[in-house]
């Protein structure tokens, strides 16, 4: 068993996490932009804006760094590939975005319907990442 390429992983996480941010903005800006702002409207709290955006890019930079750090760490197990990127990836996607979803929609925080295509799109947006960080990372 080798060790885990941190260059590699930072290279590739960067990779992955710059996928992941694409994504977020997509999602965010475009399709569930007003139904946030409206539910923030209703709980009197700001808009979304500079500080927090520059915050989740970053957050999301460091989801990808252990996305495929993950992957680096399975891969010995179950070989390397776009596979192995799904299975990191659905660890992570249960811990980040599921688990904290079904908190927000439970809670009533954030309208379930919001929540539930966040969830959707994350799951595609963290398994597309995990696959483009994973093909930049070699042991």
């Amino acid at each position: 068993m080798s060790d885990i390429n941190l260059g590699r992983v930072v290279l590739g996480g960067l990779v992955a996490g710059l996928v992941v941010n694409v994504g977020e903005t997509i999602l965010n800006v475009g399709l569930v932009g007003t139904g946030m702002e409206e539910a923030l409207r209703a709980r009197n709290l700001p808009p979304v804006a500079g500080g927090a955006i520059g915050g989740f890019v970053i957050l999301t930079f460091v989801l990808g760094l252990v996305t495929i750090w993950l992957y680096a760490a399975i891969r010995p197990r179950f070989g390397p590939g776009p596979r192995t990127a799904a299975i990191a990836a659905l660890a992570v996607w249960f811990l980040a975005y599921l688990h904290q979803s079904a908190a927000m929609a439970l809670m009533g925080f954030l309208p379930a319907g919001v929540m539930t295509l966040g969830s959707v799109w994350g799951f595609v947006e963290i398994v597309a990442g995990a696959i483009a960080g994973a093909a930049v990372y070699k042991e």
